[in-house]
């Protein structure tokens, strides 16, 4: 009796999560157990299809596209942002804008590219007004979405871009600085936190700390 209770509980517990996630609509997710590509891409297809029109916070309401993810569906490589920026927002993928541009050569120094190997996404789906940080309450809204992003591509390593996807991830309050140059571990997969390419737009002295991160991330993946 007292096992069959346990068991009822979590089950529960896994239909609250589920509903919080995907509404009312069941989602029988693939878990990645073949070469298949089809069944990564698919699944994630899927979750965007179930999730694209969220309103469970106020950006809901001011954005002009869902800014889901771009890139390899079967990355070994997953790098997450902020949330989108105004360009963002109207094309509908992360990092277009200049931020973006600089990340696309970061990435090609490293022999890498959105196309082969790499997946972005950011921890908000939804542009916050003016560009302002991300409030508390629309990480908890959001979070859940990155996290099942994450479980359906399964990449080798996370690279969070930032204080705020940092801070997200690794679920602490330390300056960036202090996260950098550790090999941290999210749920079973390696993760490490470097600078937003904004950031090194803003500050040219930060490049050569993040060319130094970005050549360790070669050396992780490969």
């Amino acid at each position: 009796m007292g096992l069959s209770l346990i068991n009822n509980n979590f089950i529960n517990k896994y239909l609250r999560q589920t509903q919080d996630i995907y509404g009312d609509k069941l989602f029988l997710k693939i878990n990645k157990v073949s070469n298949d590509s089809n069944i990564v891409e698919n699944s994630l297809d899927e979750f965007y299809h179930s999730i694209n029109m969220c309103q469970k916070c106020q950006l809901g309401n001011s954005r002009k596209n869902f800014v889901f993810g771009i890139g390899d569906k079967n990355a070994d490589l997953l790098l997450v942002g902020e949330a989108p920026g105004e360009k963002e927002d109207l094309e509908g993928a992360p990092f277009v804008g200049r931020a973006g541009k600089l990340l696309d050569k970061i990435l090609a120094a490293i022999s890498l590219s959105r196309d082969k190997g790499v997946y972005i996404c950011n921890v908000l789906k939804c542009r916050p007004p003016d560009n302002r940080d991300p409030l508390p309450s629309e990480i908890e809204k959001c979070e859940p979405y990155l996290k099942e992003q994450i479980n359906l591509i399964k990449p080798k390593l996370i690279v969070a871009l930032g204080r705020v996807a940092a801070k997200t991830l690794l679920n602490n309050d330390l300056a960036l600085k202090d996260m950098r140059s550790i090999k941290h571990d999210y749920y079973g997969t390696p993760l490490v936190a470097t600078y937003h390419p904004a950031a090194l737009l803003r500050n040219q002295k930060l490049k050569p700390a993040a060319w130094e991160d970005f050549k360790w991330i070669r050396n992780l993946i490969n």
